[in-house]
């Protein structure tokens, strides 16, 4: 399922593109491609590390992602950005109404796009991502600095939000996140 996710964000562009996507339109900058790569590493962890707290400290993470063929900048720029979820997740409070709004500023809506916000409120009206969830979603893709960021990148964000927490999302959310559209069974 990786694949999937791996073009290039909206923020910038790739003259080329992954073998079984399509071609990004717009040249790729250097930080765009630390910022791409920088989700490859999130997946890694997410699938070779069940919780956060079975990572190694970040010394003992950095070689081993090293040795896994990531560069420095990347696992630098992956390890930065997982920090900042753990701060979000120390303060993780499950409380908040349900009965509220989430207005978004203009800075959030260029940040996030119109596809990842409309994404956000699927995945609230599902009842499958709380308030305070929202929030760190939100939190960790405007701390990306793509804008807007990619709906690829975002269902990362997603997935990190709920591993962080160390809570297994459901098999249709996992569905909802992995499955390209074309590719699901209608039953």
């Amino acid at each position: 399922w990786t694949a999937a996710w791996r073009a290039c964000p909206a923020a910038c562009t790739s003259a080329g593109a992954p073998d079984d996507g399509p071609p990004c339109k717009r040249p790729r900058s250097d930080r765009c491609a630390i910022v791409v790569r920088m989700f490859d590493v999130l997946v890694y962890l997410y699938e070779t590390y069940w919780r956060p707290d079975a990572c190694p400290d970040h010394a003992q993470l950095t070689r081993k992602l090293s040795a896994a063929g990531f560069e420095s900048e990347e696992i630098q720029e992956a390890l930065s950005w997982l920090d900042g979820l753990a701060g979000a997740a120390e303060s993780y409070s499950g409380r908040q109404s349900e009965l509220g709004h989430r207005v978004y500023s203009n800075a959030e809506r260029e940040r996030l796009g119109d596809d990842s916000i409309g994404f956000i409120s699927f995945l609230e009206s599902a009842g499958v991502l709380p308030p305070p969830m929202r929030e760190m979603v939100i939190d960790r893709a405007t701390a990306v600095g793509a804008t807007p960021i990619d709906l690829d990148d975002l269902k990362v964000i997603v997935l990190m939000v709920f591993w962080s927490l160390g809570e297994e999302p459901d098999a249709l959310i996992l569905d909802e996140l992995f499955v390209a559209p074309e590719e699901r069974v209608v039953h």
